[in-house]
């Protein structure tokens, strides 16, 4: 049951912010002190990214539990007024998550996603550990070298030997 009348619950609601949230602060603040250089919420790209790595061509989404229906998460329950509104609202969030990470990835950049709960204080520093690693293993593939060198066989001449078949002689005067 909801204590609050819906003008006092709507008041409540409009004051949430998207951009820069406590766990989103966190986040940001971990890879600063790390040394990752990010950019925040870029108009170019879809979605507008609440973290940019560009060097690393990934994007980091910060969600929260309840605006993104995170499934078998204390954090999210529908609220019990105007239940129909909130399920229909929170379905669009999710497709519209889904719709952007797909734009992402055929654009070429990897996508994160990292829930509030996983940022609550008893998981926050294994969370953050798994995303430092989990950047740098990407910053690793993407510039790995996949070229093999073939080894010169010992009959294979080098750019300074003359050929012994050759019949001229570089010395010779003709």
């Amino acid at each position: 049951m909801d204590f609050l009348t819906p003008e006092q619950r709507h008041r409540c609601m409009a004051a949430i912010h998207s951009k820069d949230t406590k766990p989103e602060m966190v986040v940001r603040k971990f890879l600063f002190a790390c040394g990752f250089r990010y950019r925040i919420n870029h108009p170019r790209l879809p979605g507008k990214p609440d973290i940019v790595l560009r060097k690393y061509r990934t994007v980091i989404f910060v969600n929260g539990c309840f605006w993104h229906g995170h499934a078998n998460c204390k954090l999210f329950s529908l609220p019990q007024s105007n239940r129909d509104f909130w399920q229909q609202k929170i379905a669009r969030n999710k497709k519209r998550d889904k719709a952007v990470q797909q734009q992402l990835a055929t654009m070429g950049w990897h996508c994160i996603t990292i829930w509030e709960c996983q940022l609550k204080k008893e998981q926050r520093q294994q969370t953050l550990e798994r995303l430092a690693f989990t950047l740098n293993r990407i910053f690793l593939n993407d510039h790995r070298v996949d070229r093999t060198y073939a080894i010169p066989q010992e009959e294979a001449m080098t750019a300074a030997e003359p050929d012994p078949k050759s019949t001229t002689d570089l010395g010779k005067k003709n």
